[in-house]
C-alpha cells in the first residue's frame, strides 16, 4: 500500500464521526446545532466530493456564545495562573497527540500539501506551549516611583473576544490566536472560516478534553454576513482578532465602530523579494520559490513579488522558469505534492482571471498559466514576467502559487518598485553588502523583513503589517498588548499638598 493510499484510509477513519454528526457550534458546555437549525455542506477541493454538514449560525447563536463567554471570564481572568498555564500545555499535549488526525484533516478540508500540513498541527501546539509559559507573567507590570507617590502599574484582561480565522492554514491560525487571549485570563468566542470548519472543531474538542473550563472557548460556525457580523457587532465582545482580506477587514472595524471595538487585523501582502547582483542567487532562488509556491500560493506572507536587478535578470528568471515548471501539483495526501488544490471554485476563478489580465496588459506567462483539467481546484504554478510595477498583477493580491517578476536597475528602483503598493506586510531582501541590507530595509515599508531568508517565524519577535496589511503586532508580550488593559495605581508615599477647594 502506497502512502497516499495508506493516508486516505487513516482519513477515512477519522472523518466517520463528522460525516455523521456533522460539524456543531460549542456554546458554554454544550455541543449544538445552530438555533433555526440551518446547515451547509462542506466539500473537499480536491475531488469535490461531500465531506459534512456544518451548523449555519445567526447572530441568537453569536448572542448565546457571546453571553457564555460573558459569565465564564470573571472565574477564568481570577484563576491561579498557573492553573491556566497547566491547562494549555494539556492543549498542546493533545495536539500532538492527534497531530495526525489534524494535517489529513486540514489536507482533505483545504487542499494543503501533507508535506507542509504535517508540521502546522505540531506549530500550533508550540504556540499553545510558548503562551502557556507566558500566562504566569501575563500581569507584570512595573514600578514607577515619583516623589510622592509609588506607581504600579499592571495589566488585565479586556474581556471576552471574538477570534475570525482565515481558510488558507485554519488550525495554525487558530492556534496562533486563541493560545494568547486564553493565557491572558480572555475569554473566547471563534468563528472560523466557513470554507475549512473542521480542524476548528478538532481543536475545540482538545480544549475540552484539556479540562478547558465551559463557556471560556466557544465556536460558532457560519458565514462571514451573518454569524461574523454578529460577532463583530455584539456589545459583549471587547475585541476581535481577525486575519483575511484586507477589505473584510475593513468592513469589520466599521461594524465593530459603535461598540468601541478593539480590532487586530492580519491582512492582505504584495510582498516584494528583492534580489541583488551581489547575493547568493541559488539560495535566493531557493527561497523565493518556496515563498510563494508552498501552501499554494495562499498566505499572506508569500513572496508575490520578485525584483530581480536587470543584469542578471536573465539567468535568474531562466533558471526559475526549469525550477517552477518541476514542481509538482497532485493530491495533497501524496508524500511527493508540492501543491494542491486551491480552497475553492470561486477562488480558483480568481486567481486563474489574472492569467488573462496578465497578457492583456502585456506581460508574459512564463510558466503555468492555466488551471489542471478534471475535478478538484487545481492550477499550475505560475510565473509572469516582462512585468510593470503598475500592472494589477503587480498591484493586487492574487493569493494563490502565482509569481510577477519585474525587473529594477539600482537600489532607488527597487526601493520606490518594492514600496509602490497598498500594502506593508513583508519583505525578503538578498544581497551581500551589509550596509546596503541596513539601509534598504530601513526604508522598506513592511512590517516584517527579512535579509538573505524565507521566513523563520521566531515567537517572541513582533507579527504585523503596515498600510493596508493590518493594525497591531502578534508574538511575544506584543500579543498581550492587545488582549490585556494597562492599569495604573499611585500610592501616596507621604503627606503631599492637597489643594483645598470649599474650605
Amino acid at each position: 500500500m502506497t502512502t497516499l493510499e495508506q493516508n486516505l484510509e487513516k482519513l477515512e477513519t477519522y472523518l466517520t464521526h463528522v460525516r455523521e454528526h456533522g460539524i456543531l457550534n460549542q456554546i458554554g458546555d454544550e455541543a449544538r446545532p445552530a438555533m433555526s437549525g440551518a446547515t451547509f455542506d462542506n466539500q473537499s477541493p480536491v475531488d469535490e466530493s461531500f465531506i459534512c454538514k456544518v451548523a449555519k449560525s445567526g447572530a441568537e447563536d453569536i448572542d448565546a456564545a457571546a453571553k457564555a463567554a460573558k459569565e465564564a471570564f470573571p472565574a477564568w481572568r481570577d484563576i491561579d495562573p498557573v492553573s491556566r498555564k497547566k491547562i494549555l500545555h494539556r492543549i498542546a499535549d493533545r495536539i500532538v497527540a492527534r497531530a495526525d488526525e489534524i494535517a489529513l484533516a486540514e489536507c482533505w478540508d483545504t487542499g494543503q500539501a501533507h508535506r507542509f500540513m504535517s508540521k502546522a498541527a505540531l506549530r500550533g501546539a508550540e504556540n499553545f506551549r510558548f503562551f502557556a509559559d507566558k500566562a504566569p507573567s501575563a500581569r507584570d507590570g512595573q514600578v514607577l516611583p515619583s516623589a510622592t507617590l509609588m506607581n504600579v502599574t499592571t495589566r488585565v484582561p479586556i474581556g471576552p473576544v471574538g477570534v475570525i480565522t482565515p481558510w488558507n492554514t485554519p488550525f495554525m491560525l487558530s492556534t496562533w490566536k486563541i493560545a494568547p487571549a486564553l493565557a491572558a485570563g480572555c475569554t473566547v468566542v471563534h468563528k472560523p472560516a466557513e470554507f475549512s470548519p473542521v480542524t476548528a472543531r478538532i481543536l475545540m474538542d482538545i480544549a475540552e478534553e484539556a479540562g478547558l473550563p465551559a463557556g471560556v472557548w466557544n465556536l460558532v460556525n457560519g458565514f462571514g454576513e451573518d454569524a461574523g457580523k454578529a460577532l463583530t457587532e455584539h456589545p459583549d465582545i471587547k475585541a476581535i482578532a481577525f486575519v483575511g482580506e484586507s477589505r473584510t477587514g475593513s468592513m469589520i472595524m466599521k461594524q465593530g465602530a459603535d461598540t468601541l471595538k478593539r480590532v487586530h487585523f492580519e491582512l492582505g501582502g504584495k510582498n516584494p523579494v528583492v534580489v541583488f547582483d551581489d547575493a547568493d542567487l541559488d539560495r535566493a532562488l531557493d527561497a523565493a520559490i518556496f515563498m510563494i509556491y508552498s501552501l499554494n500560493g495562499e498566505r499572506c506572507t508569500s513572496s508575490s513579488r520578485l525584483l530581480v536587478q536587470e543584469n542578471i535578470a536573465e539567468e535568474f528568471q531562466k533558471k526559475l522558469v526549469e525550477r517552477v515548471n518541476r514542481i509538482k501539483v497532485g493530491h495533497p495526501l501524496d508524500p511527493s505534492t508540492e501543491i494542491g488544490p486551491l480552497i475553492h471554485k470561486t477562488h480558483l476563478d480568481k486567481v486563474t482571471s489574472y492569467f488573462d489580465i496578465a497578457k492583456a496588459d502585456g506581460a508574459t506567462i512564463a510558466a503555468g498559466g492555466e488551471a489542471v483539467e478534471g475535478k478538484g481546484h487545481f492550477v499550475k504554478p505560475t510565473l509572469f514576467t516582462g512585468a510593470k510595477p503598475s500592472m494589477r498583477i503587480a498591484q493586487e493580491e492574487i493569493f494563490g502559487p502565482v509569481l510577477t517578476a519585474i525587473t529594477f536597475k539600482d537600489e532607488d528602483e527597487a526601493l520606490e518598485i518594492a514600496n509602490g503598493v497598498d500594502y506593508g506586510l513583508t519583505g525578503y531582501v538578498w544581497t551581500n553588502d551589509l550596509t546596503r541590507a541596513l539601509r534598504f530595509t530601513n526604508k522598506l515599508e513592511a512590517g516584517m523583513i527579512w535579509v538573505n531568508s524565507e521566513n523563520v517565524r521566531h515567537l517572541p519577535t513582533p507579527f504585523g503589517g503596515v498600510k493596508a496589511s493590518g493594525i497591531g503586532r502578534d508574538g511575544g508580550d506584543w500579543s498581550f498588548e492587545f488582549y490585556m488593559e494597562q492599569k495604573h495605581v499611585g500610592f501616596a508615599t507621604g503627606q503631599h499638598h492637597i489643594p483645598q477647594l470649599g474650605k
